[in-house]
């Protein structure tokens, strides 16, 4: 019976991603647009969904079963620098968007100020292919995991029924097809989430016995910060909030998220969706925190038992919510539950696989190439290049996904921040913020720093300092060509 509601809620999201061929139109800025006519209301929805991915079911809940309210805090940070960010330049991306004609990221960079960057986009566009391409396979990867936790099935089983699935409707629809099953995926992510919740306190006899319980977890578990930021003095705390809320705020060098606004109706439908998307981001985020301090209670009490989420002799809390979903919850609602988790996974798989295919297909491309069976064709292949290195790369390969949100962030996101502020730099200024951006985020994860801070804010910072000097030496500013708009034909 579980996997039948498992399979049910799977054959949802098919069919309401393949429906949106009923409404596509043969062009390329529809299939990777669609249109820039979508509503409000989905924008925010599908990009709630594409942010999240399994960080939410998996990465958050593990995170507060170790931590418990350090991972609040880190909500709070995360969600604060996200709305900072995407206030200064949401909208003046739907704005500038539609001004120079632009369909895809690097092509808004390389336009943004009426000036056709060709070395930024080709850069910006080959940085963005390697990150989503890698990360779209770690995705499928983590999908075939998550089903052989679930049922025992091959790994590489699941990580072709998310190949599938994805190329079933992304083929077909494109961008509207994914923002259309995204959309429908948040709803059943954020319900699955509320029924883990509500059956976990009920378990442990309600409200006020889950209260008085999580406070006699441990004596640092109901605190703020963590003991190794605290250990620090009062800087811990300091570099622990604003490290997450630079991570917050790399939210606007994702491609994958915020191609999503680029599509909405008009700019002035930009607020809207972004109401939208934190009021489900809010509720999403503390519903999977209180999941997570939940598990570790329902695991200290011995209601569910702690070996099931051994894995090779060691605990392994980000098995959490599928264990506690097959001990508690009746067939049905643990379908919900499993296919909420494997939705969230996919929910970010499809907006990776169309962001790296539009990179391709436009931006690495020459210009008679352009079209709608181009990118339909790129679509493809890019589905089976991620899968194949889903299927057969070296594990390593996937350390990548843990700092690609940092790289794409710092990269993209110093730049925006620049351009959103009124700053013009030149060709040679904006490809040299990009590239030191890219090399100081993995450098400084790679030197073990992330511990104490996120790559985001070294590396943005050290993209603003190759601006200042640019500008000091006169490099700095470009005047925007005369009457230039609509620079990339459609």
């Amino acid at each position: 019976m579980v996997l039948a509601s498992f399979i049910g809620f799977m054959l949802l999201f098919l069919l309401i991603g393949f429906a949106s061929v009923l409404v596509r139109s043969r062009s390329q800025a529809d299939y990777l647009l669609a249109g820039s006519g979508v509503a409000p209301s989905l924008i925010g929805l599908s990009a709630v969904a594409t942010n999240n991915s399994g960080f939410m079911f998996i990465g958050v809940i593990g995170y507060t079963y170790a931590t418990g309210l350090p991972a609040f805090t880190m909500m709070v940070g995360w969600i604060l620098g996200d709305w900072m960010a995407s206030t200064l330049v949401a909208r003046r991306i739907r704005e500038t968007a539609e001004k120079r004609d632009s369909l895809t990221f690097p092509e808004l960079l390389s336009n943004w100020n009426g000036t056709e960057f060709k070395v930024l986009k080709t850069v910006a566009a080959a940085i963005a292919v390697v990150l989503l391409g890698v990360y779209a396979a770690a995705q499928f990867k983590a999908g075939g995991k998550a089903l052989h936790a679930l049922f025992d099935w091959d790994t590489r089983t699941g990580a072709v029924i998310g190949a599938v699935m994805v190329l079933f409707y992304g083929f077909s629809g494109g961008l509207r097809a994914s923002i259309w099953t995204d959309a429908a995926q948040s709803v059943v992510m954020i319900v699955a989430m509320t029924v883990m919740l509500w059956t976990a306190v009920y378990m442990v006899g309600g409200w006020e016995a889950a209260w008085t319980g999580l406070h006699g977890v441990s004596d640092h578990f109901f605190r703020f910060f963590s003991e190794a930021s605290l250990a620090l003095g009062w800087q811990g705390p300091v570099l622990f909030l604003v490290g997450w809320t630079f991570a917050g705020a790399a939210v606007i060098g994702q491609p994958h998220v915020m191609v999503r606004f680029m599509a909405v109706t008009n700019a002035g439908s930009v607020r809207r969706a972004r109401c939208y998307y934190y009021a489900w981001f809010i509720a999403f985020y503390t519903l999977a925190v209180g999941v997570g301090m939940m598990a570790r209670l329902l695991m200290d009490q011995g209601i569910v038992d702690p070996s099931l989420v051994m894995d090779a002799g060691n605990l392994d809390a980000e098995l959490a919510l599928p264990v506690m979903a097959q001990e508690l919850l009746p067939d049905v609602a643990t379908g919900l539950v499993l296919a909420g988790l494997f939705a969230a996974t996919i929910s970010t798989v499809d907006s990776l696989i169309l962001s790296c295919s539009a990179c391709l297909s436009r931006d690495l491309m020459p210009r008679r190439w352009h079209g709608y069976g181009t990118a339909r064709v790129i679509t493809l292949v890019v589905v089976v290049a991620s899968l194949g290195i889903a299927l057969f790369a070296n594990e390593n390969v996937f350390d990548l996904v843990l700092f690609a949100w940092g790289i794409l962030g710092a990269s993209f996101g110093s730049l925006l921040v620049v351009y959103a502020l009124g700053g013009r730099p030149g060709e040679p200024v904006a490809v040299s913020m990009v590239v030191v951006a890219t090399v100081v985020a993995v450098g400084w994860r790679l030197a073990g720093l992330n511990a104490t801070m996120s790559e985001v804010f070294p590396a943005m910072v050290a993209a603003w300092l190759v601006f200042a000097m640019g500008h000091l030496t006169g490099l700095g500013e470009r005047r925007p060509l005369e009457g230039s708009q609509g620079l990339s034909k459609r």
